[in-house]
């Protein structure tokens, strides 16, 4: 018999969510694999063509990783879509709007 090992597999998911529609993909890959080789593989792009892998943010479990990070049994891997507003900016605009509410009232 041959010493010829096969790569084991890992078990992950990968989540994208928009503001009315999220999916959660379950899959298996070899072990080894990357960020972006589970992200291309999943079918998530063809699903969510607006995903650009360019410039998007991914992250396992909340913490922003690298397209190049490996990955490993059990990760849930996340795409995050693209700030509509800067928080900041959304910080001081909802400030403002309190600001103009208190006065009316």
């Amino acid at each position: 018999m041959s010493g010829k090992r096969f790569p084991a597999m890992i078990r992950i998911e990968i989540a994208y969510a928009l503001r009315d529609r999220q999916s959660l993909i379950a899959m298996e890959m070899e072990e080894g694999g990357t960020v972006e080789e589970a992200i291309r593989r999943s079918g998530m792009l063809a699903e969510f063509p607006e995903i650009d892998l360019r410039r998007a943010k991914v992250g396992i479990f909340g913490r922003r990783v690298s397209l190049g990070a490996p990955v490993r049994n059990g990760d849930r891997l996340e795409i995050y879509r693209p700030l509509i507003v800067e928080p900041k900016q959304g910080r001081r605009e909802r400030a403002q709007q309190a600001q103009r509410r208190s006065r009316r009232g």
